[in-house]
C-alpha cells in the first residue's frame, strides 16, 4: 500500500523459448543477468512478483521462483520481505572480477611479465 515505485516490465523484452532444450528457469535467469549487465535493469529496480512474472511469460510459478532464488544466491537480486524482489545495489561480478584482476596482475608483476604480455594471456584464455 502506498508503494508507487516502478516495477520493471520484463515481459517487454524477456523471451522464453518453450521449445528450447535449455531449462526455462535458466533462460529466465540468463536474460535477467543480461538485463542487469546492459543497464535495462538498474540497481534497486523492483521486479514483478513471482506470480506476476509467471503470468506475463506463461511460465509455472515454480520456474520463476527457482530463477529468482538462484539470482538471489548469486547476489544479483535481493528480496526485501513483503516489499518484493529488487536488483541488487552492486553487481557481484564487479567485486569478484576486481579481486581476480588484482591477483592476476600481482602474479604477472612477480614473474616480471609486462602488461602487453599479461593481456595476451587473458586473450588466449578467452579463446
Amino acid at each position: 500500500m502506498g508503494n508507487t515505485e516502478h516495477v520493471a516490465n520484463l515481459g517487454d523484452w524477456v523471451r522464453i523459448d518453450q521449445r528450447s532444450s535449455g531449462a526455462l528457469f535458466d533462460q529466465l535467469r540468463t536474460q535477467i543477468i543480461d538485463g542487469v549487465r546492459d543497464g535495462r535493469l538498474a540497481p534497486g529496480t523492483r521486479l514483478p512478483t513471482v506470480r506476476e512474472l509467471a503470468g506475463q511469460l506463461g511460465l509455472a510459478v515454480n520456474t520463476v521462483a527457482r530463477a529468482y532464488r538462484e539470482l538471489e544466491s548469486a547476489g544479483i537480486l535481493e528480496t526485501r520481505g513483503r516489499f518484493g524482489t529488487f536488483v541488487a545495489r552492486a553487481d557481484p561480478a564487479d567485486a569478484a572480477m576486481a579481486t581476480a584482476a588484482n591477483t592476476f596482475v600481482s602474479a604477472a608483476k612477480a614473474l616480471g611479465v609486462d602488461k602487453a604480455d599479461a593481456l595476451r594471456y587473458v586473450e588466449t584464455a578467452f579463446g
